[in-house]
C-alpha cells in the first residue's frame, strides 16, 4: 500500500494544563506526564522502571477493532542512559479495543461533570502507576512496581502508612508534570520543501541582524558580511535550517502527527534508513511512521537530565488486531550531535526563546489575570453521532 499524495496533513500537539479527572482513562486523552495504569517498562541501560512520557490516543474509525486506539511512550529519568542516537531508554506501547468492549462504556462521557477514573483489573504502583505486584509490608495497602519506587515513595507515605485513610498518592517528585495535548491542524503554507540556497542565505542574514539589535553577538560586529555568509554556508545544516522553518510559525509545539507520513528531522546526522524499521513484532507487517515528539517538550518536563532532538514513533500499518494485550512498536531517538556547535546554540536560543514568551506571560499575568482561552479554539470537539462513540483524536491522513 502506498501513499497517492506527497502532501501530507500534519496535526500538532501543544500542551495546556488541565483538570486532572479529565485526563484519566474515561476520557481517552492525548496528554503528557501523570500516571498511567500499565505493565512494568525497563531500560534497557539501567534497568530501572521507566517513566511514563506521554500518550497519543488516534482512535480509528476504519479498523473496527481499533476504534479505541492509544500509543503510549515511557522514558528512563537517568540522564546517563541518553545515549546518542539510541532509544534503549524509550519504550512505546499500542493498546487498543473494538467499540464495544468489556473495559469502557460504548457512549461518550459527559466532560461536564467530574467522574472517577475506571478501575484497573491489576494492582498499580504508588508512584509511576505501572503494575504493582509489591505491597507495603506494613500497612498492606499501597501497591509498587518494585523496590526503587517503594524507597522513593516512603518519605511520603511514611506520613500515612497504617492510618484507616491512607490511600493512593500521586509522587509528584518522580513523575512528570501532567498536561493535556490538545490538537491542532498545521496550516498546509507550512508544510514546506528544503530551503533553497537563497532563502537559507537570507533566513542567516535576518538571524543575524536579529542578534546584532538585541546585542547578542560580542564582537562579531567587527567580521565583514561576506565572511560570515561564507562560514554560515560552510557549517549550516539544511536539515536544521528545513526543522526550524517548519515550526517557526508553532515554536511550542510539542508534537507532530502525520499518520503514514515522514518525521520532520532536526539534523542532517543520524536520518533513520526506512531499511532499519523492524517490521511488527505481532503480525509481522511493516511499521510506517505516526508521530514525532518535539524538543520543546524538554520545557515542560522540569527535568533537566534528559534530552532528545526528536523522537519519530513507527507502528503497524495494519493495527493489527491485539485485544486484551499491548504491543511494543518501535521508536527512533535523533540527537542534535555533539560538537556542531552552530546547530545547538541556535538550539538552545530557540528554547531560550519560548521560555522569555513565557516568563513575559507570567509577569502580565501578576499585573492583571488573564483570561484562559476557550478550548473550543484550540481542539476539536467529540461530536455525538448516532448514540455511537466518536472521540478527539489525532487522524490517519485521508489520502493514505
Amino acid at each position: 500500500m502506498a501513499c497517492t499524495s506527497e502532501v501530507k496533513y500534519v496535526d500538532l500537539g501543544f500542551a495546556e494544563e488541565q483538570e486532572s479527572w479529565l485526563l484519566t482513562n474515561r476520557y481517552f486523552p492525548s496528554k503528557i506526564g501523570g500516571k498511567i495504569a500499565l505493565l512494568d517498562l525497563l531500560c534497557e541501560y539501567c534497568n530501572e522502571p521507566c517513566i511514563f512520557l506521554c500518550q497519543v490516543y488516534a482512535g480509528s474509525e476504519k479498523v473496527s477493532h481499533a476504534f479505541h486506539r492509544s500509543i503510549f511512550v515511557f522514558i528512563c529519568k537517568n540522564g546517563k542512559c541518553c545515549s546518542l542516537n539510541q532509544s534503549g531508554n524509550i519504550k512505546v506501547l499500542r493498546s487498543q479495543l473494538p467499540l464495544k468492549n468489556q473495559f469502557y462504556p460504548d457512549t461518550p462521557p459527559d466532560e461536564t461533570i467530574e467522574s472517577e477514573p475506571i478501575k484497573p483489573s491489576v494492582n498499580l504502583c504508588n508512584v509511576c502507576g505501572c503494575k504493582g505486584p509489591m505491597v507495603c509490608g506494613k500497612c498492606r495497602k499501597i501497591h509498587y512496581c518494585g523496590q526503587v519506587h517503594q524507597k522513593l515513595d516512603w518519605k511520603t507515605h511514611k506520613k500515612l502508612c497504617g492510618k484507616e485513610d491512607t490511600q493512593q498518592q500521586q509522587n509528584s517528585e518522580v513523575l512528570f508534570p501532567e498536561y493535556e495535548i490538545v490538537i491542532e491542524r498545521e496550516e498546509s503554507s507550512n508544510i514546506k520543501g528544503p530551503e533553497s540556497e537563497k532563502e537559507a542565505e537570507k533566513r542567516r542574514l535576518r538571524e543575524y541582524d536579529e542578534m546584532v539589535k538585541n546585542g547578542k553577538t560580542g564582537g562579531m560586529s567587527d567580521i565583514s558580511e561576506k565572511d560570515l555568509q561564507e562560514f554560515a554556508e560552510s557549517k549550516e545544516d539544511k536539515t536544521f535550517g528545513k526543522f526550524k522553518k517548519a515550526i517557526e510559525e508553532n515554536p511550542t509545539q510539542v508534537l507532530r502527527y502525520s499518520r503514514h507520513g515522514k518525521p520532520l528531522w532536526i539534523s542532517d546526522n543520524g536520518i533513520l534508513n526506512s531499511s532499519q524499521i523492524p517490521k511488527c513484532n505481532n503480525c509481522g507487517s511493516r511499521r510506517t511512521f505516526e508521530f514525532q515528539i518535539m524538543p520543546q517538550m524538554l520545557n515542560e518536563l522540569k527535568n533537566y537530565e534528559i534530552d532528545w532532538g526528536i523522537i519519530a514513533i513507527y507502528t503497524c500499518e495494519k493495527d493489527c488486531d491485539i485485544t486484551g494485550k499491548y504491543v511494543e512498536e518501535f521508536c527512533y531517538k535523533q540527537d542534535i550531535i555533539k560538537g556542531n556547535d552552530d546547530i545547538d546554540t541556535d538550539m538552545k536560543m530557540t528554547q531560550m526563546n519560548v521560555n522569555d514568551e513565557s516568563d513575559d506571560e507570567e509577569l502580565k499575568e501578576e499585573e492583571k489575570p488573564k483570561e484562559k482561552m476557550p478550548k473550543t479554539q484550540l481542539k476539536t470537539k467529540k461530536p455525538q453521532s448516532n448514540g455511537n462513540q466518536t472521540k478527539k483524536s489525532f487522524q490517519e491522513s485521508d489520502d493514505w
